[in-house]
């Protein structure tokens, strides 16, 4: 009786631990600079800061992402660089993203300006912990503001 009650202590220990994970929390960027400058295409840099709410460390593989200013596909971001994420605390993405100069150049008269844009990030990121990971779908969208005045 007394090694049954073991086990099913046991159990539900284990089955509480394995709670599932909660979405990263979007807080902020920074370190935005334009790595390369060309006609067609540019490359551009920047971190962006997120908050794990999770009880539990966790590891990012790699991203894909594409991103969207007011509908129109803005880039492309893809790492494959392995991130080590803290329990409930913040971190910082290192993003690179390829722009398309003519979907820029349409937005541009707005976002330099400094008035407001919606933008959009959408794709997938493999998180997991203990050598087991997982894709989930990024689905980001916000009024921002660019201004270079």
């Amino acid at each position: 009786m007394k090694r049954n009650f073991e086990l099913i202590l046991f159990i539900s220990i284990a089955l509480m631990s394995c709670s599932s994970p909660k979405a990263l929390e979007y807080k902020d960027y920074h370190n935005f600079f334009i790595k390369s400058l060309g006609f067609n295409n540019s490359t551009v840099n920047l971190d962006l800061e997120y908050y794990n709410p999770n009880n539990f460390r966790m590891q990012l593989r790699n991203t894909n992402l594409d991103i969207f200013i007011d509908g129109k596909l803005l880039g492309h971001s893809s790492t494959d660089t392995l991130i080590n994420i803290p329990r409930r605390d913040t971190f910082s993405l290192p993003v690179q993203f390829d722009i398309n100069m003519q979907s820029f150049y349409q937005n541009a008269l707005n976002t330099l300006l400094g008035k407001e844009v919606l933008l959009r990030i959408q794709g997938k990121i493999k998180v997991g912990k203990a050598n087991i990971f997982m894709y989930f779908p990024i689905n980001y969208e916000s009024k921002e503001t660019f201004s270079l005045f």
